[in-house]
């Protein structure tokens, strides 16, 4: 309720500052039916950057993530490109090198993507992406880390044109609590 805002924030402030000796906060947007999509990447150290497409991480419990889909479900197709296009933007903008997943919050209602993060690092549902594209994540990551171009036969990535989808997978995850 909007009469509860400046109590909240002051309570916040109070928070932020006794933990991080700062009373700075963010205020993010709320977003009602909003959908966790993360962007699979690869870059080398020469300057090569791919995306691997998109799964979809909306299925969680206490921000868990225990159902992940590839490609994400009924997710419009300029959509799709539009988040493949920003993560790859953020990757140069970095010069990324090695796996990692860019994740955004997907507001329905709106058709609005906002960047959440950047894991530079292989994820445990990688799993779902190596079955859709038949790229072997970890493979590729050794063998960029060791100094090989994404486009050595010994990677045997393909150019970004010619990497596609094929078929759905999903990776479910037994929680305990």
């Amino acid at each position: 309720k909007e009469e509860e805002l400046p109590a909240a924030l002051e309570a916040a402030q109070r928070e932020s500052l006794t933990a991080f000796g700062s009373d700075e906060v963010f205020v993010e947007k709320f977003v009602e039916r909003a959908r966790h999509i993360e962007v699979q990447l690869l870059g080398d150290s020469h300057g090569n950057l791919v995306h691997l497409y998109e799964r979809d991480c909306s299925v969680q419990r206490r921000h868990q993530k225990v159902v992940e889909i590839a490609p994400a479900p009924n997710l419009p197709a300029d959509i799709r490109q539009q988040l493949c296009d920003a993560a790859i933007k953020i990757g140069k903008q970095v010069n990324y090198d090695n796996a990692g997943t860019v994740e955004f919050l997907y507001d329905v209602d709106a058709a609005k993507f906002y960047f959440i993060e950047v894991n530079p690092r292989i994820q445990v549902e990688h799993t779902v992406t190596e079955e859709v594209t038949n790229i072997d994540l970890v493979r590729s990551q050794i063998l960029v880390a060791m100094g090989y171009p994404l486009s050595h036969e010994t990677v045997g990535l393909p150019p970004q044109n010619e990497i596609r989808t094929s078929g759905f997978a999903i990776q479910c995850r037994v929680t305990t609590e």
